[in-house]
């Protein structure tokens, strides 16, 4: 009997939070089998904004956020911030 653990992106969405920029939510799935039985799967979320440190993403993740986070939308979620 072998217990197993593993964490897998099982969702990554961009959704756009206004005119200019976006954020990414990542959800991990947490899943525990027994000899390739599947015992337990919980989840996990984060969201990455514009400035986020993306050293520790997978890179699936990172490869996205390379996408999506143009220097365009970073300077459009700076200013965002600026303004609250």
């Amino acid at each position: 009997m072998a217990l197993t653990k593993i964490s897998q992106n099982d969702k990554i969405e961009v959704v756009q939070i206004a005119d200019g920029w976006s954020a990414i939510q990542v959800r991990c799935a947490k899943i525990i089998s027994e000899d390739g039985v599947e015992l337990s799967r919980t989840f996990e979320r984060h969201v990455l904004m514009p400035d986020a440190d993306l050293s520790l993403e997978d890179a699936d993740v990172v490869a996205i956020a390379h996408a999506v986070f143009t220097d365009e939308a970073k300077s459009a979620y700076a200013a965002a911030q600026e303004a609250k």
